[in-house]
């Protein structure tokens, strides 16, 4: 395993250093590597603490930051590499605790988060592609299903399928039940990125967390989320160096001891619901054309062009989405917010991005998977329904089943 580990974060390393002419860091970053191996047991658990090998490992690293004049900032560029590498989301916030807990005052920044060099925009692209080929990427379909602890017969599925783009899949979920101050969550979303894959996989992996950590979201929800939904885009902007010019649109569903639902979204992937057998859209598609007088009130412009879609300034096919800083002042990342509860007659909820939308109405869709009971089976078979009607998009959908 271990070794197979290490070719893993190797051979994408070693297509990176070829473009950029750095085997030499290659070398570096696999050695360090190496000694760093007895601590992803403490990266990936939780409720591990380091081993005393752990310990030994990043001491041997403090020490060969000291052996050169660079070699803090070597050490730190290899982390951040093989953190991206590896998508270990954990790795950026457990690592920050380990010098602390093996007693020791580290020579280099041992956080992705500080001042570290950042990788270009080719070199993301790299790896990221070089993870599709090898199978760690989401190149292949993916998916998943959950259960609520609270009521049994509250489940959910979801199931991804990359589209016939050239470029890598840019779609990212979440989809799971978390309990928090003696409440069952259900936290679902669809992240649709644009122009890039780092923004969605932003997203993923921060926006709950921001809604999660306003002081007033048990108190007063919507307003938690639009301010959540606007400190998550800010940071979005701050990081464009690192996350790039792309952006994303979101619809997120927070479900609360599985009766009072809160949808949010931005840009066109859609949130439906189904009530006795009737599908009800609770997102809003936030077309150019629908909002071209706010865009033209903020300086910029529609274009219609003959066989094309509406575009912000004959670009970008939605009017409010995450990132896009180029394009940001003509843009919005208000979100619209929808409470719905959920009763009796309450079947189904579908979330989805504009994969699905492109060649089927919400009816349509509904009524693709009403008869399906396992949710992650609802998810599959409505994606396929989609590219029986030849959708060319990526496409990513979650069904959470109320009965």
């Amino acid at each position: 395993m271990t070794h197979h580990l290490l070719v893993y974060l190797t051979l994408p390393l070693v297509i990176l250093a070829q473009a950029t002419n750095g085997l030499d860091h290659v070398k570096y970053c696999t050695s360090v590597f190496q000694t760093f191996l007895p601590c992803l047991h403490y990266v990936g658990d939780i409720s591990a603490m380091p081993t005393q090998s752990c310990c030994r490992g990043v001491r041997k690293l403090n020490m060969k930051a000291k052996k050169s004049r660079n070699g803090p900032k070597k050490i730190c560029q290899c982390i951040e590499d093989m953190t991206y590498v590896m998508d270990l989301r954990l790795l950026a916030t457990r690592i920050t605790d380990l010098p602390h807990l093996c007693n020791l005052h580290l020579s280099f920044p041992i956080s992705i988060s500080m001042d570290c060099s950042k990788l270009a925009m080719i070199g993301r692209e790299i790896l990221h592609k070089m993870k599709e080929k090898a199978g760690f990427g989401s190149c292949v379909p993916d998916t998943g299903k959950g259960k609520s602890k609270v009521s049994k017969k509250i489940t959910s599925g979801y199931h991804m399928v990359k589209g016939k783009s050239r470029h890598a899949m840019e779609d990212y979920v979440v989809s799971e039940f978390r309990i928090m101050s003696d409440n069952e969550l259900g936290l679902f979303a669809i992240f649709d990125g644009h122009l890039g894959h780092d923004v969605a996989n932003y997203l993923q992996g921060h926006l709950f967390d921001n809604i999660l950590e306003e002081p007033d979201f048990w108190t007063d929800t919507e307003s938690a989320i639009r301010r959540a939904y606007h400190k998550t885009d800010a940071e979005i902007l701050d990081k464009a160096i690192s996350l790039g010019k792309g952006g994303s649109t979101a619809v997120t569903a927070i479900l609360i001891n599985g009766q009072k639902l809160v949808i949010a979204n931005v840009g066109d992937s859609r949130a439906v619901i189904c009530k006795d057998g009737e599908a009800v859209q609770l997102s809003v598609d936030h077309e150019p054309r629908k909002e071209k007088r706010m865009i033209e009130k903020r300086g910029g412009f529609v274009s219609n062009l003959p066989g094309d879609v509406p575009r912000v300034d004959g670009q970008l096919a939605v009017a409010r989405a995450f990132g896009n800083k180029s394009l940001k002042i003509h843009l919005s990342s208000e979100p619209d917010v929808a409470v719905v509860t959920v009763d009796d007659s309450a079947q189904f909820l579908i979330l989805a991005s504009d994969g699905i939308w492109k060649v089927m109405s919400n009816q349509e869709a509904a009524d693709s998977v009403k008869q399906i009971k396992d949710a992650r089976s609802a998810a599959k078979h409505l994606i396929d329904d989609a590219l029986s009607k030849k959708s060319k998009d990526d496409i990513s959908c979650i069904v959470v089943k109320f009965q």
